[in-house]
């Protein structure tokens, strides 16, 4: 059997890691490849800007190059920080959370909508879309205006990523995007408010790294 997909959160802190153990708990089947959970300790505490994205770009290939047994890997980031480094350097497939849930959302609904953290992650997020070549599917992108810390642990999370997704169905889009692997927790609940997909892209990228290990053994 293939080794597991490691599952790497670039920023130190660990109740992310936390969350995103228990919003990928449904993913690790008996017989299946595991999925683990790690935090990338040299990396900050959260990646809210793009020198702390850029930062961590030495520190995920090493961490990777360590990891020999994994099947795959995903980078648990947004922003999907060192993926061209990491795909270059590394033999099995690594996947970023972005890449993977626009992808999702795009199979799921014709206009996607980005819940962000912060206004200052919405540029690093729209160079990136513009590189995939999806802006058009794009209905917008409305931030929380709350650290990586916050969207895991804040008491107020949930109301607030329901006005903001509310805000973005009434741009048009159809299906939402959780823009920080710290909202892993309330996927579920919000879909269940709001009416729409809700896209946890850690979840997306997780199962695109299940399929490329499967697909590999048939």
């Amino acid at each position: 059997m293939s080794g597991p997909v490691v599952v790497i959160n670039p920023n130190s802190n660990q109740a992310v890691t936390d969350g995103l153990a228990t919003a990928l708990a449904p993913f690790d089947l008996p017989g299946g490849p595991g999925i683990e959970c790690v935090t990338l300790a040299d990396g900050p505490f959260g990646i809210e800007s793009q020198l702390q994205s850029d930062q961590v770009v030495l520190p995920l290939v090493a961490q990777m190059r360590a990891r020999g047994d994994a099947g795959a890997f995903v980078i648990a980031c947004y922003s999907d920080p060192g993926i061209d480094a990491c795909r270059s350097e590394i033999a099995v497939p690594v996947f970023g959370i972005q890449e993977s849930g626009l992808l999702t959302a795009m199979a799921r609904a014709d206009r996607i909508g980005i819940i962000g953290i912060s206004a200052a992650s919405e540029r690093r997020h729209r160079l990136y879309m513009r590189r995939m070549g999806v802006s058009a599917r794009i209905a917008g992108e409305r931030a929380l205006d709350m650290s990586v810390d916050e969207t895991a642990r804040g008491e107020d999370t949930f109301d607030r990523l329901v006005d903001v997704g509310s805000g973005l169905m009434v741009d048009g889009a159809e299906a939402l995007v959780l823009g920080c692997a710290g909202m892993a927790v309330h996927r579920a609940p919000l879909e269940s408010r709001l009416g729409v997909p809700v896209i946890d892209p850690t979840q997306a990228a997780v199962a695109m790294a299940l399929g490329s290990i499967l697909a590999a053994g048939l």
